[in-house]
């Protein structure tokens, strides 16, 4: 079996994605970002689909992203680390993969060279942090069902409390590049000003982008 690489995302609705951007963008337009830093995503990802698998794996069904032919999956149940140690625990026990690998589907600075670090990564769960205090990737090469145990979600504690209780489950960590997510206004006006340096479709979305007056 070959290595997999599983993409985490939200069902593109309105009112249920990039809820801390609304305002100064709208329901529509804030899931119309996320559709965006999704596609973008994908696009990374299936460059690397000669060495690894890619799969989606939505919260909720959606036709969205069907153009793309991947392999598609509902998330488990519970809080983001139940979803994830059941991913993980799919492809590494149950397929039998030598490597699993979840990644997020808003950090539109991800480079590929941040992903062929996570793929060449010997350790037993390796980290693509994020400057918010949490992380845009996982990979792993074998888990413990206690290495989330005590983790805050979504906070400026998230990776700190993960490598703690990864590394009292005895698994090496390693630790990679940082990235940013696009979570809250700052972010956005971040990615305005990043221009070319942003891919395609994230792009052409800020470009696109009309401002609500003030």
């Amino acid at each position: 079996m070959r290595p997999v690489i599983i993409i985490f995302a939200k069902a593109p609705i309105p009112g249920r994605v990039k809820t801390r951007l609304q305002p100064p963008l709208t329901p529509e337009t804030a899931a119309g970002l996320y559709d965006c830093l999704v596609r973008d995503t994908l696009e990374l990802m299936l460059r690397f689909a000669g060495r690894a698998d890619v799969e989606l794996h939505t919260d909720a069904e959606t036709d969205a992203w069907g153009e793309y032919g991947l392999a598609r999956r509902r998330q488990g149940e519970g809080a983001l680390g139940a979803k994830m140690l059941g991913a993980l625990a799919r492809a590494l026990l149950e397929e039998d993969r030598p490597q699993a690998i979840i990644v997020g589907s808003d950090s539109p600075a991800l480079r590929a060279e941040d992903i062929e670090w996570l793929l060449e990564a010997q350790e037993d769960v390796a980290l693509g942090p994020t400057e918010d205090g949490g992380y845009y990737a996982i990979a792993c090469r074998a888990l413990k069902k206690d290495m989330f145990a005590g983790v805050s979600w979504s906070t400026a504690k998230t990776m700190r409390e993960t490598v703690a209780a990864v590394r009292a489950c005895g698994l090496s960590v390693a630790i990679g590049a940082p990235s940013f997510d696009v979570d809250t206004p700052a972010d956005l006006e971040r990615i305005m000003a990043m221009g070319d340096a942003l891919p395609a479709h994230t792009r052409r979305f800020c470009a696109d982008l009309v401002w609500p007056d003030a």
